[in-house]
């Protein structure tokens, strides 16, 4: 798995929220945060708090990307037409790793982008390992030959907790992506608020 296996929960404590619907995240049995001081009542959270907060949750749900990637993303965002948060969404839904989550070819993102980096992924069929890498629409993802037969993607392919979104058609191996979806089309477990990361990255 994911060098992130282990304490990619700890991102559900301290966000108190299952960011990623997963049925065995502890928030599911303790909603305060984590630590001696975690059930203490919080005080108000200030605006650049709240903000932050946002950005820390969709930097997250991502698989953890690093800063210097999700600040370069919304940089990119902020240089194409229309509404930035809606740009920013966009952005972060072309991934190639993220694309391979939404398949359901992985569990998890962490699951999503180690099958990206180990070679199992064909982009209109050229071996693709970069778990960044920019779809556009139009796109044929295919999972290589080992792929198929992996049990972590066929346990994936069973699961019940998430549906495929209607911008990705899935056929058997094969997938395209259909489009860049928008805000509201994103299948995400919980409420995300790229306004407030605009604001946060704005100020």
């Amino acid at each position: 798995m994911s060098k992130r296996h282990n304490s990619k929960y700890k991102l559900d404590r301290r966000m108190g929220e299952n960011i990623w619907g997963r049925p065995k995240s502890p928030v599911n049995k303790r909603e305060y945060g984590p630590g001696q001081h975690g059930q203490r009542r919080k005080s108000k959270i200030s605006d650049f708090g709240i903000q932050l907060k946002a950005k820390q949750k969709l930097k997250g749900y991502y698989g953890d990307v690093t800063e210097k990637q999700f600040r370069k993303v919304y940089d990119e965002a902020v240089r194409m037409k229309g509404d930035t948060s809606q740009n920013l969404i966009g952005l972060l839904e072309q991934r190639l790793d993220m694309f391979v989550y939404r398949a359901k070819w992985a569990p998890t993102i962490f699951a999503a982008r180690q099958i990206v980096n180990h070679g199992h992924i064909l982009v209109n069929g050229r071996r693709c390992n970069i778990a960044s890498a920019k779809l556009s629409p139009g796109d044929v993802v295919e999972l290589g030959s080992k792929a198929k037969d992996m049990a972590l993607i066929i346990e994936a392919q069973g699961l019940t907790e998430r549906d495929v979104p209607e911008y990705v058609a899935v056929e058997g191996p094969k997938a395209t992506y259909v489009r860049v979806p928008t805000l509201d089309e994103v299948p995400y477990p919980v409420k995300m608020e790229p306004n407030l990361v605009v604001e946060f990255y704005s100020r």
